[in-house]
This record gives C-alpha cells, sequence and structure tokens, in this order.
C-alpha cells in the first residue's frame, strides 16, 4: 500500500510540474513578497491623517510637528474638501472642535482620536503601547495572513480541478478503474500533494515577510491553520471536479464559492461591515485561526479542531462517493 502511494504522489508531482504549478507557486511567492515589502507597506506609511489647526488666539503654543496651522475657517473648509481623510481642528471658540468629512464610525473615531492625540504633547494623552508587534510586523503579519488564505483558496481549489481534468481527458481515471489499488489512494495522494506545496508556501512567505525570528514562535500554528485550509479547499476542488463535467462549469463553481468564502471573510474582518451570521460562516473561523496564529495566539478550543476533523472527513466521504460515481462512467 505505502509503495502504491508512493508511486501515485511521484506520478502527482511530475503532472504538476510538467502543468507548471510550482513554477507559477514560486511567481506568486516572488510578487507577493514584493508587494508586501515594496507596496503595501509603503502604502499603509502613507496613510497617516493630515490634521489641520485653526487656532486664531494661539492657545496651543505646544503640538506636534505633523499639525499643520491654517489661518482661517475658510483656508480649513478648502484644505479638507481637497483632503477628505484629514481632519481639522478649530479652537475659534477656545474648545477644540473636531471637523471631519463622513466615513465609517469606527474609522472616523480613530481619525478624532488621533487628531487630539497631536493636539495635546502632555504625558496625561501619552499613547500606552500595547504588545511586540511594532506598525510595520502587524502590516506584514496581516498582509500575509491574507495573502495565504487568498492563495490557498486560490491553488487548492483551481490546482486540484485542472490536473484532474487533464487526467480525465487522457484516461487517467480510467485506468484506475481497473488498477488493484485502493481507489482512496488516489484521492489522498492529491491530496498530500496539495498539503505538501501548500506548507512550504505558507513557510517560505511567512519566512520572506515576517522575518526569521518571528517565524519560528509562530509557525507551527501557522501551518496547523494551513493544513486545515488546504485540506478543505483540495477536497472541494476534487469533489467539484468529479461532479461537473468541464472546466466551464468549474469555472462558474469557483466564481460562486470565491464570493461565499472570500467576500464576506474580508468585508467583517477588515471593514466597519459586521455580518451577524459571520461566526457561524466556517471559512471565517478557518481564517481568524490563521490570523490568529500570526500573531502568537493560536486556536486552543478543542470543538474548533473536532469541527473542522469532522468537515474534512465528511468531504472526503463525499468525494470518495463522486470519485467512485466517475470511474463507472469511465469504466
Amino acid at each position: 500500500m505505502w509503495k502504491s502511494f508512493c508511486i501515485l504522489f511521484k506520478k502527482d508531482c511530475q503532472m504538476m510540474i510538467a502543468g507548471k504549478f510550482f513554477l507559477v507557486a514560486v511567481g506568486s511567492l516572488l510578487i507577493y513578497t514584493l508587494f508586501i515589502n515594496f507596496g503595501y507597506i509603503n502604502f499603509m506609511n502613507m496613510q497617516l491623517y493630515n490634521v489641520y489647526l485653526y487656532d486664531p488666539q494661539g492657545t496651543q503654543q505646544e503640538v506636534s510637528e505633523r499639525i499643520c496651522p491654517v489661518s482661517s475657517l475658510e483656508e480649513l473648509e478648502t484644505v479638507l474638501l481637497a483632503d477628505t481623510n484629514g481632519v481639522g481642528i478649530d479652537l475659534s471658540s477656545g474648545t477644540p472642535n473636531i471637523i471631519l468629512y463622513y466615513g465609517s464610525k469606527k474609522v472616523d473615531k480613530h481619525r478624532a482620536d488621533y487628531a487630539s492625540l497631536l493636539l495635546y504633547s502632555s504625558d496625561k494623552y501619552t499613547a500606552q503601547i500595547v504588545g511586540t508587534n511594532t506598525t510595520k510586523l502587524k502590516q506584514q503579519k496581516e498582509m500575509s495572513c491574507e495573502l495565504l488564505f487568498i492563495e490557498i483558496v486560490a491553488v487548492g481549489f483551481l490546482g486540484i480541478a485542472s490536473v484532474l481534468f487533464k487526467e480525465k481527458q487522457m484516461g487517467v481515471i480510467r485506468v484506475h478503474a481497473v488498477l488493484p489499488l485502493k481507489k482512496s489512494l488516489f484521492i489522498l495522494s492529491k491530496l498530500a500533494v496539495f498539503l505538501v506545496s501548500d506548507l512550504v508556501f505558507a513557510v517560505l512567505l511567512t519566512l520572506l515577510n515576517v522575518g526569521f525570528f518571528d517565524t519560528i514562535h509562530i509557525l507551527p500554528a501557522v501551518l496547523v491553520q494551513t493544513a486545515i485550509l488546504s485540506l478543505i479547499m483540495a477536497l472541494m476542488g476534487f469533489g467539484c471536479t468529479m461532479l461537473l463535467n468541464d472546466f466551464k462549469q468549474f469555472s462558474l463553481a469557483y466564481l460562486i464559492i470565491a464570493l461565499f468564502v472570500a467576500t464576506p471573510i474580508f468585508l467583517s474582518a477588515n471593514t466597519s461591515i459586521k455580518m451577524a451570521w459571520i461566526d457561524w460562516h466556517p471559512f471565517y473561523q478557518v481564517y481568524m485561526g490563521l490570523k490568529n496564529a500570526y500573531f502568537g495566539v493560536p486556536v486552543t478550543s478543542p470543538v474548533y479542531y473536532i469541527c473542522s476533523a469532522c468537515g474534512i472527513a465528511v468531504l472526503f466521504v463525499i468525494v470518495q462517493i463522486a470519485f467512485h460515481k466517475e470511474m463507472g462512467k469511465e469504466g
């Protein structure tokens, strides 16, 4: 059995090499790393809100150098009209009046607090540092987590589909229908190839973008969450490939699943939009497990791991049934 599995695993690796799968993965890794370190980080560092101060009586003698003084209310309105992310402080009445264009409740509160912090430089308003992550490291971890999640959702689903559709065209499944091998080995081999490739990708992405010493502490938890997501997406891709006739139908299924998986998760995790039902979304739990792992807070709830294992087991059974049905057609 082990020898048969190794033969299938080697064959699947050769199929992925021939299909330039690993080359695409290396290209994605390079693009993601360049984006995180030279695009996203620089862009986020430019997102500090500009603060404009109108203080006709000169009551504030010591304010942050980041505050831009203006000479009139008209000028304050003009600069805020041009810089809608900026924050204005009107001290003409002697009491700070925060002026800003409405965005979202949470973000507007942060903008107002940021402006107040710059206005008052006394120790009374000094922000307390929480945690050990610098702003840059926090951004690197957040984006590494999001890109890893997107990569596995896309590659685990589309990658296994491209391999299986090609094998269906080549008659590989027909051959396996008559070979004296356990049929589950065919599925396990595919899962193993994608699982190993996803784990290697996760290690390299984290090392290149988070750093060696920080990666050492978070890597075990990150790999556990990566493995859960990888197995789920590979099984879903395998099952859809067996149930659908061609790649066009599969592309539509992928679009629906991608919208269901990605859109509500990123809206709830990264914006002020919080859907009431999102906590029941299974992929949201996996995403938050991966994100928490990146920040050194691994999931410890046994319920989470039991539900993940049961979900993977159910998907495996469904895939087995679909695979046997497909072999019957081929035969």
